[in-house]
């Protein structure tokens, strides 16, 4: 390589190592990397500027927009109540609808959002049932992170694919006339859910467990009445018209982002209009602040970051090293990529590791190599390793940090990996055996 492009690639390296020591603030990290690139020479700041993908940040905040409507719609606290019902007490069965309940929204929603909306009305359920916490608020963090890639709404590796490939909404469901990212990953949730079920909570009902809990604990929790139906409607309704609109994108001709927006700020003017009429109108500023702007600032240098590989043609170098084992055997390089990718993103920030080869697979593609296999594989496994540790997925930082705040207590690696391990495993075998039948073999 060239010194410029060594010289990338350090700083690039340095950036994500910040990132990954949460010495500083990681979104402070990355941004001090796009600087240090564009001082350097690397490339301008009007280069910096336009390798963001602006799109894909528009469907983000847009989402998250409409979802913190639905947060305060009392929609979250009415499903919770009804799974406390629907498992009758049986904390298996409160987990499994708990974890199903937040792998269904996060399909939609951030998984951060998720977590946040689902555990708050989970814990009052679980504690009334005197059950162990900790395994129900990291379920619900496992599932959320699982499913954010089953469409291209729920989590930014499905958005990023989006931005590389092309891939539209309904690609997520079939394409190539062949099923894609929500039937697989769908049955591969309900398999993993079904194997938690006997792994660690099917008898936990029927014995005592930390706070005592059994089979026969009163159930008759009151489930609550929307506090105003009216906004509970409008938010629903405002979000399936965006959903229905971005799947008919291409119909439409307008970028997926702009659909997004159109839906958020539609939602917002009808509420701010209806305001009087409203029980309880959530303030525009408070769903403002509730956005992860912190989040938000990471993503868009992490865009920049990865271009400026891109631009110095880091990228390209590491496609041309991979091609011989991909025109080799398309199912050996798919298979290496997979479990590769799986204990990386364990430790590494998975959105920076998926978006640097969502581009390498790319050039591999325009090499003559099918990218499709290689992208499906990629963010499925990008996604699934990363509910090992804390260190691959924000999302299960913070139901961490729910469990320790609510339990009073340090939650040990042990514990935690006691139950990553194995939903992380199950989960990444059951994606594999489809994922090439379906898109290799």
């Amino acid at each position: 390589m060239e010194p410029i492009a060594w010289l990338t690639l350090i700083i690039f390296s340095l950036a994500i190592i910040a990132v990954l020591a949460n010495v500083i603030e990681p979104a402070v990290a990355a941004l001090l990397g796009v600087g240090v690139m564009v001082w350097a020479g690397i490339m301008t700041e009007t280069d910096a500027f336009l390798f963001v993908d602006w799109n894909v940040m528009a469907i983000l905040v847009s989402v998250w927009i409409i979802a913190g409507y639905f947060g305060k719609s009392g929609v979250p606290e009415l499903l919770s109540a009804k799974a406390m019902q629907w498992s009758g007490g049986h904390y298996g069965m409160l987990v499994v609808i708990l974890s199903l309940l937040a792998g269904m929204l996060s399909i939609v929603v951030d998984n951060v959002v998720v977590i946040l909306m689902l555990a708050p009305v989970a814990i009052p359920v679980v504690r009334q049932l005197g059950f162990p916490l900790t395994p129900v608020v990291l379920m619900i963090g496992f599932s959320a992170n699982f499913m954010g890639t089953a469409l291209l709404l729920g989590d930014l590796p499905p958005q990023m694919l989006h931005s590389v490939s092309g891939a539209e909404f309904l690609d997520f469901i079939w394409q190539h006339g062949r099923p894609s990212s929500f039937p697989i990953l769908m049955v591969t949730f309900a398999i993993t859910l079904g194997f938690m079920y006997m792994y660690g909570f099917r008898t936990a009902g029927a014995a005592s467990g930390t706070g005592g809990g059994s089979a026969g604990a009163d159930t008759r929790m009151e489930v609550p009445k929307l506090a105003d139906p009216l906004l509970a409607w409008l938010v629903i309704g405002g979000f399936t018209a965006t959903i229905v609109a971005m799947a008919f994108r291409e119909v439409l001709d307008v970028k997926l982002g702009f659909i997004a927006m159109t839906g958020a700020l539609i939602l917002i003017a009808v509420v701010e209009v209806l305001g009087d009429r409203l029980k309880k109108k959530p303030d525009f500023e408070e769903i403002l602040q509730e956005l992860d702007w912190r989040a938000v600032f990471f993503y868009i240098a992490l865009f920049a970051l990865v271009g400026g590989l891109e631009k110095v043609g880091i990228l390209h170098d590491l496609a041309g090293l991979l091609k011989p084992i991909f025109a080799s055997s398309v199912t050996l390089g798919t298979s290496l990529l997979y479990w590769v990718t799986i204990p990386i993103v364990g430790v590494v920030e998975h959105d920076a590791y998926i978006l640097t080869f969502l581009y390498t697979i790319r050039d591999l593609g325009e090499a003559g190599i099918d990218p499709w296999p290689l992208w499906w594989m990629l963010v499925w496994s990008g996604t699934l390793g990363s509910n090992f540790t804390v260190a691959g997925a924000p999302a299960l930082y913070v139901a961490l940090n729910i469990c320790e705040r609510e339990e009073q207590r340090k939650i040990s690696l042990r514990e935690f990996l006691g139950w990553s391990v194995p939903f992380t495993l199950v989960a990444s075998v059951i994606c594999y055996v489809f994922g090439m039948l379906i898109w290799v073999l």
